[in-house]
């Protein structure tokens, strides 16, 4: 019961997103959209939604509001400073490997943090251990080896919000 509760809910987010997105109305648009959509939903219905009666909660929407600021800010920041390292060649890199930990638990709060973190210049996930709470980011600068101030300084911008938002 629960797996198809949640590719409910995913068809219909998608279907959304699909109707929002293609601006028509029109019944081919609409057509493809429902085939994509239950496709989608067939294939991914139980990666996305653990607890589907959440994602009917708008305050989970306000939270993912807040977090495309967050992420655009800090992307706009790490973009300035990987190109400010690239334009002066005498800006020391420290590039290496961190361990970082995290409060997030779900396969989707894990997999949506290394993602942005990979998405944030200078830094790249390389592994994710679930049962720890333990992610290992290639870091190209490296400013602290200490699991509690590196999680500090690249996890905690995104993992409160996010787990607002997954979780």
């Amino acid at each position: 019961m629960r797996y198809l509760r949640s590719r409910v809910v995913t068809f219909c987010i998608s279907y959304a997103l699909w109707l929002t997105l293609s601006f028509s109305v029109d019944w081919q648009h609409l057509l493809i959209g429902l085939l994509v959509s239950l496709f989608a939903a067939f294939l991914m219905g139980d990666m996305f939604a653990e607890q589907a009666h959440k994602w009917f909660s708008p305050r989970r929407y306000l939270w993912f509001m807040i977090y495309v600021f967050v992420f655009t800010w800090e992307c706009f920041k790490a973009n300035l400073d990987v190109a400010r390292r690239v334009l002066n060649p005498h800006l020391p890199i420290n590039p290496g490997i961190v361990k970082v930990k995290t409060i997030l638990k779900t396969e989707s709060g894990l997999t949506f943090l290394a993602n942005f973190i990979t998405l944030t210049p200078g830094t790249l996930s390389v592994d994710v251990n679930r049962e720890e709470g333990v992610l290992y980011i290639h870091w190209i600068d490296v400013k602290t080896q200490d699991v509690e101030e590196a999680s500090r300084i690249i996890v905690s911008k995104f993992e409160r919000i996010l787990k607002e938002v997954l979780e």
